[in-house]
């Protein structure tokens, strides 16, 4: 599994061949505290590296979803949509938020890997 991670903590995973999942890190979840709702982006949008791609709203605060690649919305996550909490006790994996199919797959090279957000993790 290749996954990639944003200074914002929102993680990618680029293995499938289709298209990358994207979620937020355990430590936004942390941070966040318990998710109570999820506004997800629209299948077929068209989105940039950086772009606000959904919000995700908790007991303690708001805070937007980055798109941590360019690329299109190929499916987002209805499992979670229905059952926000899936963020709190998986966001790295069944709590994931949508598929992008990337447009530049370069925009990767950008993003830390698993040791470089640890040192961010650490160092923050």
């Amino acid at each position: 599994m290749t996954t990639h991670y944003t200074s914002d903590h929102e993680w990618i995973n680029s293995s499938a061949p289709q298209a990358a999942v994207v979620g937020i890190t355990a430590h936004a979840q942390d941070a966040l505290g318990d998710v109570v709702f999820v506004d997800l982006p629209a299948v077929g949008a068209t989105l940039k590296k950086g772009d606000v791609a959904g919000v995700v709203e908790s007991v303690k605060a708001a805070a937007d979803l980055y798109a941590p690649v360019s690329g299109e919305v190929v499916e987002v996550n209805e499992a979670l949509r229905a059952d926000p909490s899936l963020a709190n006790s998986d966001p790295q994996g069944a709590g994931w938020f949508f598929k992008v199919k990337l447009t530049d797959p370069g925009e990767l090279g950008g993003l830390m890997d698993d040791a470089a957000y640890a040192d961010l993790l650490k160092n923050s």
